[in-house]
């Protein structure tokens, strides 16, 4: 069955779809030995050969994890300086496995693994709205006030500005002058949180995700990861198609 090359390349494991769809436009994909530009291009990966980057891709069998990133590990699967990445704690799948969406060198928690490039397309296409939830630990106090004006957006220093959120302030540590903040968000800009913070002169300590979509990190240790079930794959397709 045909289908676009940006799809079955995702479909492959090689990348996400947006990936994908950027290395044909570079002329690092070629179909029967032709390069092919064209992001309308299908082809049949049963009956056609195709490469990406000079590497024939074959169909693998999905993979799913949830995934509890440490601090001081890149979102990535590979990196040019050398910094530990969160691939390098899958030393035993065999399948091309990448990170939906990112999380930033210092923050950590909550992160799903995958080869099914329709499905990082559906959690991380701005259209969706996925709900992720982030406990945030920042220096100074925090009012609700303050909360409640970041909720309704906040213009960054690059002049864009952050779509409306739920921020809510958990406690407040008198001794360390800290405060422990919740904040649900359905965008993914760029360290959008920590951009949101140096807004209004807020250092933050510590960044965690703790629920994405309906996903949580509940049995799983900071460093570790389990795989989804069926159930939950299929619950994720059925809530963001």
């Amino acid at each position: 069955m045909k289908e676009r090359l940006q799809k079955i390349i995702s479909h492959a494991g090689i990348c996400s779809r947006r990936k994908a769809e950027l290395l044909i436009q570079e002329g690092q994909v070629k179909v029967n030995g032709k390069v092919v530009r064209e992001l309308g291009t299908e082809a049949d990966l049963k009956r056609d050969k195709i490469e990406v980057k000079g590497e024939l891709i074959h169909q693998e069998k999905p993979r799913y994890f949830l995934f509890n990133k440490p601090d001081c590990v890149i979102t990535s699967v590979s990196d040019p300086v050398g910094r530990r990445t969160v691939i390098q704690y899958f030393p035993n799948v065999r399948e091309r496995i990448f990170p939906v969406g990112r999380l930033d060198y210092h923050s950590e928690g909550l992160l799903l693994m995958t080869n099914d490039g329709n499905l990082d397309y559906l959690l991380t296409h701005p259209s969706k709205g996925v709900e992720k939830v982030y406990e945030v630990t920042v220096r100074g106090k925090f009012s609700q006030t303050l909360a409640d004006n970041m909720s309704r957006g906040v213009k960054l220093k690059d002049g864009t500005r952050t779509a409306p959120c739920k921020v809510k302030v958990l406690s407040y540590e008198s001794d360390r002058n800290r405060t422990h903040i919740q904040m649900t968000l359905h965008e993914g800009k760029n360290r959008e949180i920590r951009r949101m913070m140096e807004v209004f002169h807020y250092p933050v300590f510590k960044l965690e995700r703790v629920k994405y979509s309906f996903l949580t990190l509940k049995g799983v240790p900071r460093g570790e990861f389990r795989r989804l079930t069926s159930e939950e794959v299929k619950k994720l397709y059925e809530l963001h198609q």
